[in-house]
């Protein structure tokens, strides 16, 4: 777990946030409605009947749209505040059960399962943008591997660790081709490897900046090979083309992907995880 005085400063920053991140984006962004949502979709690839446990579910979007595709949903987050507004904007009858866990506790994640160990409740678990907000997530990997069932998946989305992190930086340039000029978008990376935390804007004007915790691809994805999960999807979703604006936008670089989306799934005996 991460330490106490960390992690409980995440949460009040995402408390102080969650009402305001909800009233703008909370119906939906570019990000949201063409790279995030889709790529979760297709790697879901959700059965009606399944029961799905959403992670970090903030104002409950997913959780509402997977309950409408037939799932049942259980969905948790830390902040209280999430959650409240998550129940507000839920219909009555909707199939989802709101509850208030800390994903970086595997106790609390653990109590969400049917049996008193945990283990056995859900065929999937999503966690949507919301690892690199997370002070630790060996815990989470830890949980699921108790929580999903035998050939059950875990979807995750984060920004890209190698183009849209903490040391990665947007530019635009004049570039002249046929003699005129046009401009061009990119990407430069001052670091990668190191795992670093530091403070942002996830949407600018937002109460209280929040924490990043960059983690490159083997951090990010050996926490789940550690547990004995494998990976076994990957898409790195972009934004299509747009006539440029102004400022730098990520529709400006059709080729460089915003976002990763994975799927992984546990090993289903301990023969298979202590193989190759």
């Amino acid at each position: 777990m991460p330490s106490d005085d960390r992690n409980a400063d995440v949460r009040r920053i995402w408390d102080a946030n969650a009402e305001w991140w909800d009233d703008r984006i909370g119906d939906g962004n570019d990000f949201q409605l063409q790279l995030i949502e889709p790529a979760t979709e297709r790697l879901l690839a959700l059965k009606p009947g399944e029961t799905v446990l959403d992670v970090a579910c903030g104002a409950g979007r997913l959780a509402r749209r997977y309950a409408e595709l037939g799932a049942r949903v259980v969905a948790c987050d830390f902040s209280e505040k999430f959650i409240a507004r998550a129940r507000e904007r839920t219909p009555a009858g909707a199939d989802i059960e709101y509850r208030v866990v800390d994903a970086c506790d595997s106790t609390q994640l653990l109590s969400l399962g049917d049996r008193p160990s945990g283990g056995g409740r859900f065929d999937a678990a999503v966690a949507t943008m919301a690892l690199m907000d997370m002070a630790a997530i060996e815990p989470l990997f830890s949980a699921l591997r108790e929580l999903l069932v035998p050939g059950g998946r875990f979807v995750f989305t984060v920004c890209h660790p190698a183009f849209h992190s903490t040391g990665a930086y947007r530019f635009m340039e004049a570039r002249e081709t046929d003699g005129r000029y046009s401009p061009e978008c990119g990407v430069k990376v001052t670091g990668y490897l190191t795992p670093t935390t530091q403070k942002g804007e996830g949407i600018v004007g937002q109460p209280e900046p929040q924490y990043y915790f960059h983690r490159p691809l083997h951090v990010l994805l050996g926490a789940g090979f550690r547990e004995g999960f494998v990976l076994d999807a990957l898409e790195e979703p972009a934004l299509p083309p747009i006539d440029p604006g102004r400022g730098i936008r990520w529709h400006q670089m059709p080729d460089i992907p915003p976002v990763l989306a994975a799927r992984m799934r546990p090993l289903t005996s301990p023969q298979e995880r202590h193989s190759g």
